[in-house]
């Protein structure tokens, strides 16, 4: 094993600068529209997106279910005023609730493991938000990738807790459901790769909206960008549901 952990690995997959510039014009609007000034990420990773949002003044609390990803990002963005740090599932209750936004990003969703856990974690994200609030999910649409063959999306070299290594992540999809494919591979000698799949849940437009009604949403707005594209299912390379309870 290169790491005990991949956490810093899931992290160095994705160019964040440009990810952030691309998705903050749609929260900005979004958090001005509903006046959010404090907001949830219920499966916050790295911390990426929470440091953004508490960069620009709201009170942020950010939960992730692997402690590793926690330590990783209190150590990156340390835990100012305004900022809390939780090890937490994204389908068990929020406590500290309510905030005026919740957010679930990322495709994590995707990662609950069958669809009643999905829907629970939709359940938590509604509950986690005052009414008038907002709540927000992001996933990647499996249903345009052909069945079968991966889709590679990231190949590069990277430095990770000061190795050298080539990183190679993809996605496919089998039948009614997909995984995330990932090949860690070591530039030196006296390591071995390491390869995972991980499976992933191909939720319906349909499904994820009836999962937000059922959990106390009035509004459900379905788009297939951070642009607000409408969602095609054949086409669109994001779901992302804007739920207002």
């Amino acid at each position: 094993m290169l790491f005990t952990d991949l956490s810093e690995v899931y992290d160095a997959l994705v160019d964040w600068p440009k990810r952030l510039a691309r998705e903050e014009p749609f929260y900005r609007n979004v958090f001005e529209q509903v006046g959010v000034r404090s907001v949830v990420d219920v499966a916050c990773g790295s911390g990426r997106h929470a440091n953004m949002f508490h960069d620009w003044g709201l009170r942020v609390e950010a939960a992730d279910v692997s402690p590793a990803m926690i330590d990783l990002a209190r150590r990156r963005f340390d835990e100012p005023l305004g900022m809390r740090w939780v090890v937490r599932g994204f389908d068990q209750p929020i406590a500290s609730a309510p905030f005026d936004a919740a957010v679930c990003v990322g495709n994590s969703l995707a990662l609950a493991g069958s669809p009643e856990k999905a829907a629970a974690g939709v359940q938590q994200l509604l509950a986690a938000v005052r009414p008038g609030g907002v709540a927000i999910v992001h996933l990647l649409n499996l249903w345009r990738l052909p069945e079968g063959p991966c889709t590679w999306q990231v190949i590069k070299p990277a430095t990770v807790a000061g190795r050298e290594l080539f990183l190679v992540k993809g996605v496919h999809r089998c039948s009614s459901g997909g995984f995330v494919d990932l090949i860690v591979l070591p530039t030196g000698p006296g390591t071995s790769p390491h390869t995972e799949s991980t499976p992933l849940l191909a939720i319906e437009a349909a499904e994820l909206e009836q999962m937000a009604e059922k959990a106390g949403a009035r509004s459900v707005m379905l788009y297939g960008n951070y642009q607000r594209a409408p969602y095609d299912r054949e086409r669109s390379a994001d779901l992302v549901m804007l739920a207002i309870k």
